[in-house]
């Protein structure tokens, strides 16, 4: 007879874990009436459910019990009989006979299947009724799957010496980064706290005050705009480390999510590779590269350095994607809709070409190449007769740019097919891009990232250039999360800040608890943070994190279930000072 681990003075065993070394014993299971048949005038089948699984019980056909009656059987485990075993169940050689039943709780008829074919049912429904979605399979097994990762995370990380440290949700408000959630003040009418959207500067203080290693399960939040991949509140591994390089948090961090990953598919992953962000522009053109598939973008300027073709003539950078036997797939309109695709997003253009079956090139521009240019064209790209050819000419961030998108767009699986492919990118610009309004550098990830020592030469003359000390962590194209080496000596932050416009009496307005610290005496450190929500979707076979999310929003920002959010009444508002103002037409 197996001894359940989950025994309590009203069950012997769950559902799930009724097997043959059982028979002839007697057992007591409580759970959900997933379903009920007539056998008989006399006896009835009940499928009873809890999250461990589903037993047959052979109960007296006058019991009422229905759907979603929650009860308690007490009976003894015998084999079914013969041409009865259900080989889609863990329990199916064996079912629960001379029962006695007990109500515990009757149920009204749920608003949908409590089964896979919910999977059906609109989500705004699922998530009014979200007590009753959990129950179905898949949302246990997700729920399950993410406490799994929770706890080998936690282990990994204190394994290699990281203490657990929680930080404040009532914070500063640090208007730079993304849209934050305003918690008014009652004691300081006027005045705000903000909820935080990661706790990166409470963990670099931890840092100067000599914690070594850090490490937090943190809730964080952030008001953007909702998606499959986002919500306004999500979970992320937090950590800091001190007295490190850019290897040594990498390395730590790819151990606690090769340990994630193992504790739900039981494999271990290869050791996580690494790539720069330059790399992952030139050969997949986005710097979250899915590397699950090829199809990889090719450098052409080269072979059309003296072209007389003017969409090519001058272009600083001439890109060109294969698109195997794909040929014939492509007629005009799909053609003209990767073509206005193309220069949706800025391009001047796409050129398509064709690889006939006798090897050479069809397509409008073919008369504007040269023998040679079609020659090297077709041998750079390894084409072959069928294959599809694309090809971007314009500025270098362009050309990367459009043959990425088209790159996941024609060849990218799902997301959660797998292998699973890990990959860091590093180096990223320490600047992107310029702010329209002060004409100042705008920051690749915060202003607290350390600039590649390699770089620093140019940081006054030529800052666009400037690499970081700042990496990502991607999984099957899906950014999982970033971190970097932070800045730990004063004048180095007042560079960055001098760059980016921020005047040191703005600086000391905005971050001045942050950076007084660091005048004690900071050590040089780094850390990084991914989401959870992300992982776990990945790794249980999601596309959405909301299916790995207990109570999640829905994609306008509504819980179905609460009715949040809500209206507040005009008292609390009187007390808070508040007054709302009618919505802009």
């Amino acid at each position: 007879m197996t001894i359940s681990k989950r025994q309590t003075s009203m069950r012997t065993h769950m559902c799930g874990e009724i097997g043959t070394s059982d028979i002839s014993q007697t057992v007591t299971v409580c759970g959900w009436v997933a379903k009920r048949r007539e056998h008989g005038d006399k006896l009835a089948f009940v499928d009873l459910r809890d999250h461990s699984g589903i037993v047959q019980c052979v109960i007296d056909n006058a019991v009422d019990v229905r759907s979603e009656y929650v009860v308690k059987i007490t009976g003894v485990v015998r084999p079914r009989p013969d041409g009865t075993v259900n080989a889609n169940l863990s329990t199916g050689a064996v079912e629960i006979g001379e029962c006695v039943v007990e109500v515990l709780r009757s149920a009204e008829p749920p608003p949908f299947p409590v089964d896979a074919r919910a999977d059906d049912v609109d989500e705004n429904v699922r998530l009014q009724y979200r007590y009753i979605d959990i129950r179905r399979e898949r949302m246990q097994k997700n729920l399950r799957t993410r406490a799994k990762v929770n706890s080998a995370v936690r282990t990994a990380m204190e394994n290699q010496g990281f203490v657990e440290v929680e930080t404040p949700m009532l914070v500063p408000s640090t208007p730079e980064g993304a849209r934050e959630f305003l918690v008014p003040s009652r004691k300081e009418p006027g005045s705000f706290y903000a909820l935080p959207q990661s706790p990166q500067l409470f963990k670099q203080l931890l840092m100067v005050a000599g914690i070594d290693r850090y490490y937090q399960i943190a809730r964080c939040l952030r008001d953007e705009d909702l998606r499959a991949d986002r919500q306004y509140e999500f979970m992320q591994l937090d950590a800091e480390m001190s007295f490190v390089n850019q290897d040594d948090v990498l390395a730590a961090i790819s151990e606690a999510v090769i340990a994630a990953a193992e504790s739900v598919t039981g494999v271990k992953p290869e050791p996580i590779q690494r790539i720069t962000w330059r790399e992952a522009m030139e050969r997949f053109g986005v710097d979250k590269p899915d590397l699950r598939f090829g199809m990889e973008l090719i450098e052409l300027t080269a072979i059309f350095s003296n072209t007389e073709f003017k969409a090519f003539a001058g272009a600083e950078s001439i890109k060109g994607l294969r698109v195997e036997g794909k040929a014939e797939e492509f007629g005009r309109n799909k053609l003209d809709a990767l073509t206005d695709r193309a220069k949706k997003m800025g391009a001047k253009g796409l050129v398509w070409l064709k690889v006939a079956e006798d090897g050479t090139l069809e397509s409008p521009v073919v008369k504007f190449l040269s023998a040679d240019e079609q020659s090297k064209l077709i041998s750079t790209l390894q084409a072959t007769p069928g294959d599809l050819l694309l090809i971007v000419a314009d500025q270098w961030s362009m050309t990367c740019e459009v043959l990425g998108t088209l790159r996941n767009d024609l060849g990218r699986p799902p997301v959660h097919q797998g292998p699973y492919r890990y990959v860091w990118v590093t180096e990223f610009p320490l600047f992107v891009g310029v702010d329209k309004e002060t004409g100042q550098p705008k920051p690749g990830h915060h202003p607290f990232c350390q600039p590649h020592p390699e770089d620093l030469d140019k940081f006054e003359t030529d800052p666009m250039s400037v690499r970081s000390l700042a990496y990502d962590l991607v999984l099957n194209g899906w950014e999982l999360g970033s971190g970097s080496i932070r800045i730990h000596e004063p004048e180095m932050q007042r560079r960055v800040f001098t760059a980016l416009g921020i005047s040191e009496e703005e600086a000391n307005r905005k971050f001045g608890f942050f950076l007084k610290p660091f005048t004690y005496g900071a050590p040089p450190h780094g850390g990084f943070a991914f989401g959870l929500d992300r992982l776990v979707a990945i790794l249980a076979g999601e596309d959405n994190i909301r299916e790995v999310i207990a109570f999640p929003k829905t994609q306008s920002g509504q819980d179905p279930m609460t009715n949040a959010p809500t209206r507040a009444e005009n008292k609390q508002l009187d007390e808070l000072g508040i007054r709302v103002l009618p919505p802009k037409v």
